[in-house]
């Protein structure tokens, strides 16, 4: 009993010294390096976005995926946008109408 005993705390200790080492060998799997905790990677224009602007968008890594704090900043950012948009188009569409009313 206190030899199978041994041979478990013998294993666990081994277990854990070999994931200590790939831990620090191979870290995350990142190629950048971790940002200090708050920051933020994610990046808009104050107005005028494009879809290059759109395709750079980073969002930083948390345990189970992105944070989700920063995904909805940026689709609660796009959401204005294109309310903004959608509003200039439907004033230039009445002014047009208009002038062509007139006419």
């Amino acid at each position: 009993m206190t030899t199978a005993l041994f041979y478990l705390v013998v294993m666990v200790f081994v277990a854990a010294v070999v994931f200590l080492l790939a831990s620090v060998l191979f870290g995350r799997g990142e190629e950048l390096p971790p940002l200090p905790p708050g920051a933020s990677p994610t990046r808009l224009p104050s107005e005028g976005i494009t879809s290059q602007d759109v395709s750079r968008v980073k969002f930083q890594m948390v345990l189970r995926g992105y944070k989700m704090s920063e995904v909805d900043w940026v689709l609660q950012r796009l959401g204005t946008e294109v309310d903004e948009l959608r509003a200039k188009v439907a004033e230039l569409e009445q002014q047009l109408e208009g002038k062509a009313a007139a006419q």
